[in-house]
């Protein structure tokens, strides 16, 4: 299995996502963490896109457009969710993402669970 770059970036970052489940806890739309982590991420240091909007390519040529929760530090996709259970197809869209925006890391946090999970994905793997 690959390791997922960006060790210490990726650790603050769950340690922010971390504070936020642990102060509003589950029960709310994704919206509601997403605006949270960004507070918590301003307030750690932590630079990030909101939203961030990125072309998909086909044959070289835009053929639509994505947006990612967020982008951090321009090198690593954070995917909120707030699901009962993360399926199959939040990883496969996750790496879709990264390709498109030409990054290796990335995390999914779900925090309609208890304690909040924590996915780590790459380009060829999720742990």
């Amino acid at each position: 299995m690959s390791e997922l770059g960006h060790r210490e970036l990726s650790s603050r970052v769950i340690e922010a996502a971390i504070d936020v489940h642990k102060a509003l806890g589950p029960g709310f739309l994704e919206s509601v963490y997403e605006n949270a982590l960004c507070i918590e991420l301003r307030r750690v240091g932590i630079n990030f896109e909101q939203q961030k909007s990125v072309d998909i390519l086909y044959q070289g040529e835009v053929v639509g457009q994505h947006r990612l929760d967020l982008l951090v530090e321009r090198i690593m996709l954070v995917e909120l969710k707030a699901v009962s259970v993360l399926e199959d197809v939040f990883f496969a869209v996750a790496r879709a993402q990264m390709r498109a925006a030409d990054i290796s890391d990335g995390l999914i946090l779900n925090f309609a669970t208890m304690p909040l999970t924590i996915k780590r994905v790459g380009a060829g793997y999720s742990a």
